[in-house]
């Protein structure tokens, strides 16, 4: 089977669809020959995505849509359902960031990030997992990060979210083979991607966040979206229930597994010496 007829026809849910990595996916997906459900809480951003994957020549379900909102997103999956007939694969693809130490974060930050990162993951999966069992031939593929492997200063919310996403889908994925449930299960972990989550970050009262922004865009992020699409859905392709994108992001997990512990002194000296 080539790439592209492993992906022909399979309905793929894309949530964040409005740029990033979330864009960069709808974008392969539909050279690929998939039918499309894309979400954004981001409308303009959203109708640029499906345009292009209109001009590809793929059918598209366009919705705006806030992961956050759970009755919302059931509402949705019946309503992906009704429109093409079966769901093979979802992408719970949307996220936030935030910067912030935990004694200067309000509650109300933490709780922000978990809500989107990470129940916003939980309701997409929840949402759809039925519906991708009843296709026979499904894969349930969420979204973590770098630091789903490593946790460092100031990113305790968005460390707290993704390493929970990483547990959740672990389990969900060991589930599924027990169960004997024909459905594959990914977890993604970006490392430095150039998408707009850094400009669009959220930061605790002290923070410059343009500074912040800056330092990621210009010596962080050193992957394009299409990069991390691509490794996406050939890890997907291939089965695998983990996707590293970028050698950063491999590198970094091999010393956290070598150090143990240990990492979190290197990091936060590393920390403190070169993050302002």
């Amino acid at each position: 089977m080539s790439n592209d007829a492993y992906f022909k026809d399979k309905v793929c849910v894309i949530t964040g669809a409005g740029s990033g990595i979330g864009r960069a996916l709808a974008l392969n997906l539909a050279r690929r020959g998939a039918k499309l459900a894309l979400s954004d809480i981001d409308t303009e951003g959203l109708a640029e995505t499906t345009k292009r994957c209109e001009q590809i020549g793929a059918e598209v379900k366009s919705d705006r849509l806030n992961v956050v909102e759970r009755e919302a997103v059931l509402l949705y999956a019946d309503a992906v359902k009704a429109h093409f007939g079966k769901v093979h694969q979802i992408y719970n693809n949307a996220g936030i960031a935030y910067h912030g130490d935990v004694i200067r974060s309000e509650f109300k930050d933490i709780e922000r990030i978990m809500d989107v990162d990470f129940w916003g993951v939980v309701n997409g999966t929840k949402a759809f997992l039925p519906l991708i069992i009843e296709s026979g031939d499904g894969h349930v593929v969420n979204i973590s990060s770098l630091f789903g492997l490593i946790a460092v200063p100031s990113q305790s919310a968005y460390n707290a979210a993704k390493f929970a996403v990483r547990g959740f889908t672990e389990s969900l994925r060991q589930e599924m083979l027990i169960g004997k449930k024909p459905v594959k299960v990914t977890t993604v972990h970006p490392g430095g991607i150039k998408t707009a989550v850094a400009r669009s970050a959220t930061y605790a009262e002290g923070i410059d966040g343009k500074e912040a922004a800056s330092m990621f865009d210009k010596k962080l992020a050193i992957h394009t979206p299409e990069m991390a699409a691509q490794t996406i859905t050939e890890g997907v392709r291939k089965g695998h229930g983990r996707v590293l994108i970028g050698w950063e992001a491999k590198l970094l997990d091999i010393f956290v597994r070598v150090t143990g512990s240990y990492y979190q002194r290197i990091a936060a000296t590393v920390s403190g010496r070169f993050i302002p």
